[in-house]
């Protein structure tokens, strides 16, 4: 089941409210962007803390990858994604999280 939330604070109330396997964050979104949101997700007290973060973008730049990592994001992917990359991604995720 995927649920898309309108923003990030949208989205955080989603993480509060249910459990999910993973969240895919975008980096801009209107109100507050991606990284704050993981950052906000990283600093919870409690497991859903843990929970893995995939970062979706269509944003480049030299440092973008060490930035979402330093927020605490699992991984990045460019858009625009192929399924193979996703679904390669996502398992990636879970399973170091596990």
């Amino acid at each position: 089941e995927v649920l898309n939330a309108t923003d990030a604070e949208a989205g955080l109330a989603l993480v509060d409210a249910q459990s999910f396997e993973v969240v895919l964050m975008d980096l801009r979104m209107p109100g507050m962007d991606g990284l704050t949101a993981v950052r906000r997700m990283r600093s919870r007290g409690d497991a859903k803390a843990g929970m893995p973060v995939i970062v979706v973008t269509a944003e480049t730049g030299l440092h973008l990858r060490e930035e979402c990592m330093a927020a605490g994001a699992d991984d990045l992917l460019h858009k625009p994604i192929t399924m193979t990359k996703l679904f390669q991604a996502l398992g990636q995720a879970i399973a170091r999280r596990a």
